[in-house]
């Protein structure tokens, strides 16, 4: 039975620890399915760090767009995350109103299959108006792919400090 689930909060707020957690309470071999494009060394380290303590029991799946070359009917799979993926297309194309449509076919693409699927976002919009004009266009793309996400999701979770807060 496909079943969506949204795990939002700030930075560190510990968003991808839960979405594991919630991920290895169902099943002994997840998927972890990673969006971001690596920069430079430090976010090349960061990245082997999540590799090594989430251990050998797990998928790993590097896809920085097109998520649906993946049939993953069957498995669960946490998706890290939907701020990085906004990311890599917003950057090729500015355009908010045509990154969303675009991201939103590639998520119905990806989420037509079978699967447990849970999506980890950051809440990038519930600070103050940035004076950037491109950081408000992203800041809309990604509050309002939440929105979509979240009204597609069974279940959605704000993390705050480390606490899990039940919100759909």
């Amino acid at each position: 039975m496909k079943q969506i689930i949204l795990i939002t909060g700030g930075q560190r707020s510990g968003k991808s620890r839960k979405a594991e957690e919630v991920a290895l309470g169902i099943v002994d071999n997840p998927v972890y399915l990673a969006t971001a494009h690596i920069w430079d060394d430090e976010f090349r380290e960061r990245v082997r760090r999540h590799q090594e303590r989430r251990g050998p029991q797990w998928t790993n799946i590097e896809e920085e767009k097109y998520l649906s070359r993946y049939d993953l009917t069957g498995r669960v799979v946490v998706v890290d995350c939907v701020t990085l993926w906004l990311t890599n297309f917003f950057f090729e194309n500015a355009d908010v109103d045509h990154t969303l449509e675009a991201v939103k076919a590639e998520f119905d693409r990806f989420t037509d299959h079978d699967a447990t699927f849970i999506f980890v976002t950051n809440e990038i919009g519930s600070g103050g108006v940035s004076e950037n004009a491109i950081q408000r266009k992203f800041t809309d793309l990604e509050g309002w792919m939440n929105q979509y996400i979240a009204s597609c999701a069974n279940e959605v979770i704000l993390m705050v400090s480390g606490i899990a807060v039940q919100i759909k």
